[in-house]
């Protein structure tokens, strides 16, 4: 059973789950229902000619809580860190269908000793263009999985009001002593796309 947490919350990773070492951390979201017309034509189209909402996902990695290398922004545009122990699975484009919209594959023995932190945002591509904001997304969450048995461990389910926001840190994973623990977050941002976001690691 896992472990629902409420934002501001941290939990013990590994200290509770002995061995373990390969996670996969999931965010899924949806978009909010269009209104307009239920006709036939409203239902083909969806009643709005607004584009999808495009979500991405990504991770920070931090060396003591500093963003020091652009190489350690794991995105759709650079799928696997250096050191191979954050794997990206790609881009979702539209965050339909139910379950993990992405997924990210974090080995814990294979990240470098000097990283400390590694903190998961999901933005919205192209948001100022688009005038698009989380307002017009729902049901968010952020979830960490066993990648050795499938078993959920935590998950936290993004439920504050984020309409204005355009960036949403979801989670942290970070190590404590020589255990790994993960924070609930869940603050929302204005910065319109990731170099804004990692400007306040550096």
């Amino acid at each position: 059973m896992a472990i629902s947490l409420q934002k501001g919350q941290r939990i013990d990773l590994t200290k509770s789950n002995p061995g373990l070492t390969k996670v996969m951390i999931g965010l899924g979201w949806d978009p909010v229902s269009q209104s307009g017309g239920k006709g036939l034509l409203g239902g083909l189209f969806g009643g709005s000619s607004a584009p999808n909402v495009d979500c991405d996902a990504s991770v920070i990695m931090l060396k003591n809580d500093k963003f020091v290398d652009k190489q350690n922004l794991i995105y759709f545009g650079n799928l696997k860190s250096n050191c191979k122990s954050v794997v990206h699975s790609g881009d979702n484009l539209t965050g339909d269908g139910d379950g993990d919209d992405e997924q990210i594959q974090i080995d814990l023995t294979q990240v470098p000793q000097d990283v400390n932190k590694l903190v998961f945002v999901v933005n919205i591509y192209d948001c100022t263009r688009r005038k698009q904001d989380f307002g017009m997304i729902q049901n968010a969450f952020i979830r960490v999985v066993n990648q050795q048995n499938n078993q959920e461990l935590v998950r936290f389910n993004l439920t504050d009001n984020y309409s204005g926001q355009t960036t949403l840190i979801t989670g942290e994973l970070y190590r404590h002593g020589t255990e790994w623990k993960f924070a609930a977050v869940g603050e929302g941002t204005t910065d319109p796309g990731l170099q804004q976001i990692v400007q306040r690691y550096i």
